[in-house]
């Protein structure tokens, strides 16, 4: 006869699950490692080109060498070999090959070596965070790189009270050009400022780059908000104090396609769909024509010539290499190594040899011709095509049809939208962080295509699970 009784039942409570220390180790490495990716040229400027190169060398065996027994316990029929970044792939064992045939070739080989050993990484990275952790990894590294510029700019206005040059070098008895300088020491000058990146347009971009991640973290949700909206307030400034147009302009483009996406997930039906993908063609069609008949307006409220600070006189001497092999190109070579005998005072922009074509699509062409222009060109259109629906389709993978959508799914598209402009006036798309964001997230979305939870995908850590 059953009786009631004031004694539970229940299992006895217990502690959350808590994140292994080996994880924990993990994170702390991806995020070291992202910063050092990031901010190469502070690593460079404080230890020199060996230096920075024997850092990188470092942390990337220490990658290997966490990467190979997690894929050996996951075992290598559970890895998901066919949905790996193929076209990019064969980019990159393209340019293996063109040292056959390069100008260049010891150039080739030592940049494809960091070009193979960030491929890795980013591929390592993928498959082993989450959503939620690789968006926390790149907010963590680029607090790091926000908060240690601060510091070196306030340093040098305050302390030095003179420009600092690179490995802390005493200032010479005539004024070299302010090209040369790590850091100018205008943070209280009105000037532009360059942080710990040494570079205006690399640290405005980064900035961008900090904005759109910590709004889509503070729009998901995260915990401690307040203190994200501190780094906002950071990074903004930055963005501004940097002065950089082509960050201007990606950043630009990347809230019209955030604008863009939020449109198209309030919308329910396929003709609505329809209605808006016609209205946005449209758009892109004036802005484009706008854009390039107004070209001289607008460069000039960016701040700049109409030859867009040197940029044409590059790009005419690149395309006059370039056009020499323009079927697989002279050799690649990112970024272009500046004492090889093939570049050095090649190019020279403020006497300094110029080390990119600033147009990752001359860039492309020049190195590795038609077939490596049409292989990066269909690595970013699938990037691009896979992250647009990854952010406006809404999540399902069962018969529920109303689940909310996440907003760090957003990322993605904001971001190779950014890169895409970018890579209009710089090569940074195809080299370093740009081509380790292009294998990370295209990586990511084939293999966790929901965030959060659903099929690839844990459950989300220290999260609110606020939707956007």
């Amino acid at each position: 006869m059953a009786q009631h009784s004031r004694l539970s039942t229940a299992l006895p409570p217990s502690a959350p699950a808590r994140e292994s220390t080996g994880h924990l180790f993990l994170r702390a490495h991806i995020v070291l490692l992202l910063f050092c990716v990031f901010a190469h040229t502070a690593i460079f400027n404080l230890l020199g080109a060996d230096g920075a190169g024997a850092v990188l060398g470092v942390l990337i065996l220490g990658t290997l060498g966490l990467a190979i027994p997690r894929i050996a316990l996951a075992r290598p029929a559970r890895f998901p070999w066919r949905r790996m970044p193929w076209t990019a792939l064969g980019y990159t064992a393209l340019a293996l090959l063109s040292v056959s045939w390069s100008g260049w070739p010891w150039a080739t080989l030592l940049t494809w070596t960091l070009q193979a050993a960030i491929t890795v990484v980013a591929l390592f990275i993928a498959f082993t965070l989450s959503w939620h952790e690789i968006v926390r990894a790149l907010s963590s590294a680029l607090k790091w790189i926000l908060g240690l510029s601060l510091l070196l700019e306030l340093w040098v206005a305050l302390v030095m009270r003179h420009p600092l040059l690179p490995f802390f070098s005493e200032l010479p008895a005539g004024k070299p050009d302010p090209h040369w300088y790590w850091v100018r020491g205008d943070l209280f000058d009105g000037g532009r400022v360059q942080g710990i990146v040494g570079n205006s347009n690399t640290l405005g971009i980064l900035c961008a780059f900090a904005l759109v991640v910590f709004a889509l973290l503070y729009a998901q949700g995260a915990r401690r908000r307040r203190a994200l909206l501190v780094w906002i307030v950071l990074a903004a400034f930055f963005f501004l104090r940097a002065g950089s147009a082509t960050a201007y302009a990606s950043f630009a483009v990347g809230a019209l396609v955030l604008v863009a996406a939020l449109l198209m997930r309030r919308t329910r039906t396929p003709r609505g769909r329809t209605r808006l993908y016609a209205l946005f063609t449209a758009l892109a069609l004036l802005g484009a024509a706008a854009a390039w008949f107004g070209r001289d307006v607008l460069f000039g409220a960016l701040g700049k010539s109409s030859d867009l600070t040197g940029r044409l006189e590059i790009w005419r001497k690149v395309w006059a290499r370039a056009v020499e092999r323009p079927v697989f190109g002279n050799g690649f070579s990112s970024p272009w190594v500046p004492w090889d005998p093939a570049f050095h005072d090649w190019i020279i922009d403020h006497r300094i040899t110029v080390f990119m074509a600033h147009n990752m699509w001359l860039d492309v062409f020049l190195q590795l011709g038609l077939i490596g222009v049409m292989l990066i060109a269909i690595a970013f259109l699938a990037f691009a095509w896979r992250a647009w629906f990854f952010a406006v389709d809404r999540p399902r993978w069962d018969l529920v049809q109303d689940r909310p959508y996440a907003a760090l799914s957003l990322l993605p598209t904001i971001l190779v939208a950014m890169l895409l402009v970018l890579g209009l006036a710089e090569s940074t798309p195809i080299m370093l962080w740009g081509w380790l964001l292009l294998i990370l997230l295209s990586f990511k979305m084939k293999i966790s295509p929901f965030v959060g939870s659903g099929p690839g995908e844990g459950a989300p850590p220290q999260s609110r699970r606020r939707t956007a």
